[in-house]
């Protein structure tokens, strides 16, 4: 378990947070960020009960980035512990499959994440009730009652739908159940599940949280020991563990998450505004646009609105040429990079979107020129 605010961070602002979050105490010349930790034993004379024994159950290449999440997840708060992992689907997996059991309910998001079904099949192999409801409008209230686990995704990927996280916790919590909410399309800097009463957050780091595309990585938060020492057991029985560069990698890249944020935040909303104000209906969703019907519940619990904007064309042969068309935006999957990305999401079945519905992950090129680049290959490709 980190140890809570060990450099003063809670008081201070996001980039300074970013850059300083997980340092070890400073040693004279020793490296600021020690560098990767490759071992899969360690010196363990007499009894085992020091901190590292074997590399599948700690590393302290691990150790630094766990509590760099953590400072940034619940800055200052005692008690809270970030796990990581190789991926963020085995962070989610790590939440669902240690706490529910044959017999339990949980709920899902009926929009979320196109791996979801799988889980989905795989938990109701194990005798557990999967539930459904839509993100918008925290319709998955209606169907909480006995379910031991909630699991939030918000905004939605793809679809950016947003829910009340406060209101919905509250509510599972009052019903006997516990609450996990993805966070990777927002990140720590975008809200803060924890403080807004969820038991758990949970993303994938491969993402926004580290921004170059270079590494699969995942994670947990929690400030419920039992519940998180189950996580932790989890991972230890599949084994689901980072390689130590990857740990080591994503948290060098914490140092720049602020900086990357600010700007591919920015960039996104100058992106929505402009194909909300192009001649032809795209249907544009950010929840950053004061009209989008995301905004007023993203607005009370959000900090920032995030790097992905989705809007449809007509069909799948304008989409596909519109992709094509693009000189500064590659068509590829995954978001969050410093490189803007986009595709048409339907290309990989799963997603209930039409077959001209463009994901785009903003990156951080000057906004003129993306804005540029957007409108000449939609104005190209209607041809």
């Amino acid at each position: 378990m980190s140890d809570p605010d060990p450099q003063g961070l809670a008081s201070d602002g996001d980039g300074t947070r970013a850059v300083r979050a997980g340092l070890p105490e400073p040693v004279k010349y020793e490296p600021t960020l020690p560098g990767p930790v490759f071992a899969a034993h360690f010196h363990l004379p007499g009894e085992p009960t020091g901190p590292y024994t074997y590399g599948r159950d700690e590393n302290p290449t691990w150790t630094l980035l766990e509590r760099a999440v953590g400072e940034l997840e619940a800055p200052g708060e005692d008690g809270v512990e970030t796990l990581v992992f190789a991926s963020g689907m085995a962070a989610i997996s790590s939440v669902l499959f240690s706490q529910l059991r044959s017999g339990d309910a949980v709920v899902l998001p009926g929009d979320g994440y196109q791996a979801l079904p799988l889980v989905r099949a795989q938990l109701e192999a194990y005798g557990i009730e999967v539930r459904t409801a839509p993100t918008g409008g925290d319709a998955q209230l209606g169907v909480l009652d006995g379910a031991k686990l909630l699991w939030i995704e918000t905004p939605s990927n793809p679809g950016l739908d947003v829910c009340d996280i406060r209101r919905l916790a509250s509510e599972a919590h009052a019903r006997g159940a516990l609450v996990a909410v993805d966070n990777t399309l927002a990140t720590p800097l975008g809200q803060r599940p924890l403080e807004l009463g969820a038991d758990f957050s949970v993303a994938s780091g491969t993402k926004q949280l580290t921004g170059h595309g270079d590494l699969l990585l995942g994670y947990v938060t929690g400030r419920d020991a039992e519940a998180m020492s189950a996580v932790r057991r989890w991972r230890k029985i599949v084994g689901a563990i980072p390689g130590p560069m990857e740990a080591w990698l994503a948290h060098r890249s914490l140092a720049t998450l602020h900086l990357r944020v600010e700007r591919q935040s920015a960039n996104a909303l100058a992106v929505a505004e402009a194909l909300r104000d192009r001649s032809e209906e795209l249907g544009v969703r950010y929840p950053g646009l004061p009209a989008d019907p995301s905004y007023a519940v993203a607005s009370r619990q959000m900090r920032r609105f995030g790097c992905v904007v989705s809007f449809t064309l007509p069909t799948r042969a304008r989409a596909e040429r519109f992709l094509d068309t693009l000189r500064l935006v590659d068509d590829a999957t995954s978001f969050g990079g410093v490189r803007s990305t986009a595709e048409r999401r339907g290309r990989w079945g799963g997603d209930a979107v039409p077959e001209g519905f463009i994901r785009m992950s903003v990156g951080a090129e000057d906004p003129e020129d993306l804005v540029a680049d957007l409108q000449r290959a939609l104005d190209e490709s209607a041809g």
